[in-house]
């Protein structure tokens, strides 16, 4: 009952380091855009490296459509996110990538035809509540803000939330390292078609240390999760993997205070601490009614 939504709340977790190890890589000297590409350069090595290791099985192309539309849309938001940031304080950035949540649950209501359920529905309007005193939107100035930002942030949000919905649509006839190849193939070949590629033949991959910086971001922000969500929001489903990734504010923000050493005020807790709620309401509240229906059913069945 808890092993998907958790696989769910790791990857979405895995996801909330990337930003930090960015800012690691720009003190260092290095560009996003070419961070961005070490991510997913190195992260189609590790995926190939994995393959090779596990599986013994022939190579299979079931279902790679797909795939590589769940590999564009990554690659995609990445670039979408750091074209926002040209234009956004990183609080606004991260505010307008969250809308995932409740633009995720709306193609989830669109592709089932069906409204969300109330447990959803509440948690959602937690969840909005809690993002932004918790990205520390109140100190922000918004009336010299450009448009194009704007656009740039919502755009990244909305192919975050259609990352979410193709992962539900994974194949199963095919291994998990199978498809993390695919995925982690057409999301480089995407991010160096817009990013830097050329890192990877001037030297500033191996030579200028930019690879320990993509090493860590090939396993943080495509290995892990793309692993844990192509095998955990097929079971869990679009609109409840969009609540439950909600758990990504609060961990870019806490790890952006233990390495970064940045500062955090009461109301940003506050505002995580009603993030960590709202991600955990859909199973708290769950774990109660199955209580109640076997309570009930046990009482049936003494009467």
């Amino acid at each position: 009952m808890y092993l998907y939504p958790l696989l769910v709340i790791i990857a979405a977790s895995s996801f909330g380091v990337v930003s930090t190890i960015i800012k690691l890589a720009m003190r260092s000297g290095f560009s996003v855009s070419e961070a961005v590409t070490s991510q997913f350069f190195i992260g189609f090595c590790i995926a190939v490296c994995i393959f090779l290791i596990t599986n013994r099985s022939k190579f299979s192309f079931n279902g790679v459509k797909i795939l590589i539309c769940a590999g564009i849309l990554t690659g995609l938001t990445n670039i979408l996110y750091g074209h926002s940031l040209n234009f956004l304080p990183a609080s606004l950035a991260v505010v307008l990538l969250f809308q995932f949540t409740w633009i995720g649950m709306l193609i989830s209501c669109i592709s089932k035809r069906q409204f969300p359920s109330r447990i959803e529905a509440i948690s959602l309007l937690v969840l909005i509540a809690g993002t932004i005193p918790a990205a520390g939107l109140f100190d922000v100035d918004l009336s010299q803000i450009p448009l194009q930002g704007w656009l740039w942030g919502l755009a990244a949000a909305v192919s975050y939330s259609f990352f979410l919905f193709v992962n539900g649509k994974a194949t199963a006839s095919m291994t998990a390292s199978n498809r993390l190849v695919w995925v982690s193939f057409s999301a480089f070949m995407i991010t160096a078609a817009f990013q830097s590629p050329e890192i990877i033949w001037n030297g500033t991959l191996f030579n200028e240390g930019l690879w320990m910086y993509g090493l860590a971001l090939g396993l943080f922000g495509m290995i892990i999760p793309v692993f844990l969500f192509t095998m955990a929001v097929p079971k869990v489903g679009l609109g409840m993997s969009s609540i439950l990734s909600a758990i990504e504010l609060p961990i870019a923000v806490m790890v952006s205070v233990i390495l970064l050493d940045e500062t955090v005020t009461p109301l940003q807790i506050a505002g995580i601490v009603t993030i960590i709620i709202g991600t955990s309401l859909p199973t708290l509240l769950n774990k109660n009614s199955l209580l109640s229906k076997n309570k009930m059913s046990k009482q049936t069945m003494l009467g």
